[in-house]
């Protein structure tokens, strides 16, 4: 099963990407809820480059490593990498008159239900979009 999500983003395309594939600005959008945080983020946003970032519950009972190799890379445009299990991500950015939107599909893994994972991407897209946008108004 594919899911795809996504969230328009006030804000200009050069800052959306920043915030992307930033590791200090993964570390702030990167949860999907309050009680999670991303203490870490490494990144070779490159055709064959890895990355991981560690999400972690605050209270530290539980965390993982999000990770992957990207596939392709399109400055500005789209992202695709696989993950460590294999699944295929993709990222686009689509540029507009006043905000970006930034649309992700992704295979589904077999232990969440779809709508669970699709609550959790798009919440933490949501999340991403929030960071973006207030550090705009700055």
């Amino acid at each position: 099963m594919r899911i795809t999500i996504e969230v328009k983003v006030a804000a200009p395309i050069e800052q959306v990407w920043k915030a992307w594939t930033s590791p200090s600005d993964i570390q702030q959008w990167n949860a999907a809820s309050e009680d999670w945080h991303c203490p870490s983020a490494e990144i070779d946003l490159s055709h064959g480059g890895k990355f991981s970032y560690r999400m972690e519950a605050k209270d530290g009972s539980i965390g993982f490593d999000f990770e992957g190799t990207f596939t392709k890379v399109v400055p500005y445009d789209l992202i695709e990498f696989a993950l460590a299990d294999e699944r295929l991500v993709a990222v686009e950015f689509a540029e507009g008159d006043e905000t970006v939107t930034v649309r992700e599909s992704f295979d589904a893994e077999s232990i969440n239900s779809g709508e669970q994972q699709r609550q959790g991407w798009q919440a933490i897209l949501d999340r991403f979009a929030h960071h973006v946008e207030s550090k705009n108004l700055s």
